[in-house]
């Protein structure tokens, strides 16, 4: 199944509203009176300890949309070089998701350190993100490439599959480079950090 093919599938997955999470899965070797489930809140304060670079996922205005999508995503990496294969992970119930799996294709933002405040603009949910920002269209999909990002990888959607309450989408790298830029925007414990001393 090519790209388009793919982001058919998760537009007619996710349906016209919201998506309901899945059932939690059964586990086979482990019956659920043999010990208790892994609080949320632990899990997010222990996973936090895993320090994670930081992402805008961009995508063009499909022909009925006033603009472009984006979204703040820490939830991304490298999967395969051969053939070159990304992905990034989204809330099932995120409004920008159907957005970018109707337009086929994205373009991986990485952040650099200076672009905090950018980062949190893009994780507003309903705000007009693009308002007052930068960029020009990524060489192959023409979606957003921010100005000042210290790297962009620009994709197509090669598949997508669900994680739970998330969904986990690969993308087909067709273009990449990187910026003259400072050090990366990380993120640890909550918080925005940075390399070094």
């Amino acid at each position: 199944m090519g790209h388009a093919g793919a982001a058919a599938a998760a537009v007619r997955y996710l349906g016209p509203g919201p998506v309901e999470p899945l059932p939690r899965p059964e586990l086979r070797c482990v019956r659920e009176d043999d010990r208790a489930l892994v609080d949320p809140a632990e899990f997010r304060r222990v996973l936090g300890s895993f320090a994670s670079g930081v992402t805008v996922i961009t995508a063009p205005a499909a022909d009925d949309e006033p603009g472009p999508a984006g979204f703040a995503c820490q939830s991304f990496a490298s999967l395969s070089l051969e053939p070159p294969l990304v992905c990034f992970m989204v809330g099932r119930t995120s409004t920008t998701w159907p957005r970018i799996a109707r337009a086929g294709v994205f373009c991986v933002n990485v952040l650099s350190a200076g672009q905090g405040e950018l980062c949190r603009a893009f994780a507003v949910s309903g705000a007009d993100k693009f308002a007052g920002v930068a960029y020009d269209p990524a060489p192959v999909s023409g979606a957003p490439r921010l100005a000042g990002a210290a790297a962009w990888i620009d994709c197509a959607v090669h598949a997508v599959h669900t994680g739970g309450d998330h969904l986990i989408v690969v993308g087909r790298v067709n273009a990449l480079g990187t910026e003259e830029a400072d050090e990366p925007l990380l993120f640890h414990r909550g918080r925005f950090a940075r390399l070094g001393p």
